[in-house]
């Protein structure tokens, strides 16, 4: 099944791909690699949420958030590759997680966004992972990922 039809099972619509909101590029490409800057959790350039995990949000808003962010990534990939289905795995996420003092929940926050890639892309979507809590992110967001994807090389 191609990950065009996956998506459309699961219900999910890619939103266009983010623009980045200062001096850098949304992705650099390095041989089969692909290195993301960080995403966060917006739909037509604005944050669908803002605020702390912990303080203003629950973690089931933060995992939506999580999950936001990660379809975003996914819509840059897209955008540098043609196609999702030139995946061959996703290796790396690092996911920041705006958190109020004593908020100690950042990697099940985080899994709205690992969950996602896992339903995605089966097997190639688990990933080696970091979540840490920041004290504050860019516009408020509340979750900002990195991700590192192994693609296949180009014809």
């Amino acid at each position: 099944m191609s990950i065009d039809a996956k998506l459309k099972a699961l219900n999910l619509e890619l939103p266009a791909a983010p623009k980045p909101v200062a001096n850098y590029v949304l992705v650099v490409r390095a041989g089969d690699l692909l290195f993301l800057s960080g995403v966060l959790p917006s739909k037509d350039g604005q944050l669908i949420l803002t605020g702390k995990l912990g303080q203003e949000l629950s973690i089931e808003q933060g995992m939506e958030a999580a999950k936001l962010a990660a379809l975003n990534a996914l819509a840059i990939i897209q955008g540098e590759v043609g196609s999702l289905d030139k995946v061959k795995r996703i290796v790396k996420m690092v996911g920041h997680i705006a958190s109020a003092p004593g908020f100690t929940d950042q990697p099940q926050v985080l899994n709205g966004a690992s969950d996602l890639l896992v339903a995605v892309f089966g097997e190639a979507g688990k990933h080696a992972r970091v979540a840490v809590g920041a004290a504050e992110l860019p516009r408020q967001a509340p979750v900002e990922i990195e991700l590192i994807v192994q693609v296949l090389p180009p014809l």
